[in-house]
């Protein structure tokens, strides 16, 4: 992903305001496009998304004036030390050494699973499936359902909640 497809500002003086955001246009795939149309879209960035980014922009360009080089929208967001397009073994390697500073045991993780935890946190706190398919670029919530959301909680409590809820205990 280039700079260019990175709103650290957005709109927010438009009617209705537009947040910062990040354009998903392309993929890894070899073509370069999405999977799918619907796989395009814009994706709006939390707070503490932005504020890390800014610092990311700050010292890629901190590097490239150091260089001499120009900087530029077509500059990648992430990049290897070179400055080009990072192979998967070392996006593999860099998760990895950020989760073990985080303290956590990564052994085989990979970044893809992070769509997975996604998609089950978002689900577990109640953001609607169909949300959340638009969020990670599905056509349809059932590759979103069957494949990518796992149940978190480990006594799926809902009907019983429910239940309670309709027919309430007089003794109580």
């Amino acid at each position: 992903m280039c700079w260019g497809n990175v709103d650290l500002i957005g709109r927010p003086d438009d009617e209705p305001t537009i947040p910062p955001h990040v354009q998903v246009v392309r993929s890894v795939r070899a073509s370069g496009d999405t999977k799918t149309r619907k796989s395009r879209r814009s994706v709006a960035l939390a707070p503490r998304a932005v504020r890390a980014l800014k610092a990311q922009a700050a010292r890629q360009k901190a590097l490239w004036d150091a260089a001499g080089r120009p900087w530029d929208s077509s500059v990648l967001v992430f990049a290897s030390e070179s400055g080009t397009q990072m192979d998967a073994a070392n996006v593999r390697r860099g998760f990895r050494r950020i989760a073990k500073r985080a303290g956590l045991d990564a052994g085989d993780w990979t970044p893809r699973e992070l769509r997975h935890s996604f998609v089950s946190l978002l689900s577990d706190s109640g953001v609607p499936i169909e949300l959340i398919s638009r969020l990670v670029g599905h056509s349809s919530t059932a590759v979103t359902e069957e494949v990518y959301r796992h149940q978190i909680r480990p006594v799926v409590q809902d009907g019983a909640t429910a239940m309670d809820r309709l027919f309430p205990d007089s003794a109580a």
